[in-house]
């Protein structure tokens, strides 16, 4: 049985934007570091994760977007994250994670904010 996620990618400028949609939890956090640490090796750098098509976000879900944050940051890169659901900008409120990561509203907004 394949995890309940899909992910995607585009180059847009100098950007690598991902789209994630699904469950962003237990299950399906090996498909997303594999795809990161995939995405690394290719040499891309800079990333935009779009979680607007997140339905649900576990603790093991944070983590594995924190250890791709540290992944990216070691090779000097840049990963901004896409929010929109106010259930999920609270997880990161009440984590803190929202002082750890760039939180924009919109892909475009990512792209054009250093």
């Amino acid at each position: 049985m394949e995890p309940p996620i899909e992910i995607s990618h585009s180059d847009v400028g100098d950007w690598t934007v991902v789209e994630i949609r699904g469950e962003v939890d237990v299950y399906t956090v090996p498909t997303i570091k594999q795809f990161v640490i995939e995405r690394l090796a290719d040499g891309l750098r800079r990333f935009v994760v779009d979680l607007r098509g997140v339905a649900f976000i576990d603790s093991m879900g944070l983590g594995v977007l924190v250890g791709a944050l540290k992944r990216v940051q070691s090779v000097h890169g840049e990963l901004k994250l896409v929010i929109t659901d106010a259930n999920t900008k609270q997880l990161f409120a009440l984590t803190g994670l929202r002082h750890v990561f760039p939180i924009y509203d919109s892909v475009y907004q990512a792209r054009r904010t250093s």
